[in-house]
């Protein structure tokens, strides 16, 4: 029982990036922009958060000068900052200049991956670590702070609230974006444009300022998931590359979940326990790779299912990775 309890805990803590990531992607996905830079979104987002907290903390003269908000606030600002202008980047390039969505979100991904190894490297020589990595333990540890009683109630507090804030933050953006999607008139709108950019013009709405508004706010949520990545699944420790491919695995995760963000809460537990149960069976560290490819799999089996079931419901949007010429309406 309390091998399963632990697995449990760290299927939901490796899940929780994947989580961020497949909220703003689907946010996105549903004005008809396919953004393929989520990953490297997510690391420019990590990367401005740490350098938010590593000048923080040292503009302070001993850790026990913190301040909670403060050591909170400024790298959750940064974060949100470096990833909003990635998302404006993105915007700029695919609905005013009409780029090639998918040769921009790749490029966006080299971009965001050097953008954090290039600031990365840079920190790890001002500190002159012997070790390539940056430790933000003063910073890491008000975001890992529980919830009460995480220690005292045993799996009960171990599996519900042994998590920092970011965790639950996820989950309720998720049902927030879920809930917008489907019962709001702007969520409505917005899908509206997904589905025919040219109809959604004609009834009076703004194509543009949708896309851009909702590839912005899916750019500031995935980078949460980096922050939340460094932060606190990685205990405030920032390491080249060390993301690996969780940003991938977001945007696999949308399709897990077609397109759903309450049901990527779900998906995001399972996808992150299959990433790491090579841990638990014995004998699959030489072949952890393998094990890593599931989640994959298992996305491609859903894809073919959701296609020969051939549901609307079940769909991407209509008109996904389209650029929209006004002029052709």
């Amino acid at each position: 029982m309390f091998s399963l309890i632990t697995f449990l805990h760290r299927a939901i803590m490796q899940g929780i990036p994947l989580l961020f990531g497949s909220t703003g992607e689907i946010m996105t996905e549903k004005s008809g922009n396919l953004n393929l830079g989520i990953p490297g979104v997510m690391y420019i987002g990590g990367m401005s958060g740490v350098i938010g907290a590593f000048l923080y903390e040292n503009s302070l003269s001993s850790p026990s000068d913190a301040v909670g908000f403060l050591a909170v606030m400024i790298p959750l600002l940064c974060c949100a900052l470096g990833s909003l202008l990635a998302g404006l980047i993105y915007c700029f390039l695919t609905v005013t200049l009409r780029a090639n969505q998918n040769v921009t979100g790749l490029a966006l991904t080299t971009f965001g991956t050097g953008f954090g190894n290039f600031f990365g490297g840079s920190l790890i020589k001002l500190t002159g670590a012997d070790v390539p990595s940056v430790a933000l333990t003063t910073t890491s540890n008000f975001f890992r702070t529980t919830l009460p009683g995480a220690e005292t109630t045993g799996w009960f507090g171990k599996l519900f609230l042994s998590y920092g804030f970011l965790a639950y933050a996820a989950v309720i953006i998720a049902i927030i974006c879920s809930y917008f999607l489907n019962h709001t008139r702007h969520g409505l709108n917005l899908r509206a444009v997904g589905e025919n950019p040219a109809t959604a013009d004609a009834a009076g709405i703004n194509v543009n300022r949708a896309k851009y508004l909702s590839t912005c706010i899916g750019s500031v949520i995935a980078g949460f998931g980096g922050l939340y990545y460094v932060m606190d699944y990685a205990n405030g420790v920032w390491s080249n590359d060390g993301f690996g491919d969780r940003g991938w695995l977001a945007i696999a995760l949308v399709i897990f979940a077609i397109w759903r963000p309450n049901l990527s809460i779900l998906g995001s537990i399972v996808f992150g326990g299959l990433y790491i149960v090579y841990l638990y069976v014995p004998g699959a560290l030489r072949t952890q790779e393998l094990y890593k490819m599931i989640p994959y799999v298992v996305t491609i089996v859903v894809l073919i299912l959701v296609s020969v079931r051939d549901k609307k419901e079940n769909q991407g949007p209509a008109s996904l990775g389209l650029s929209y010429f006004r002029e052709d309406r």
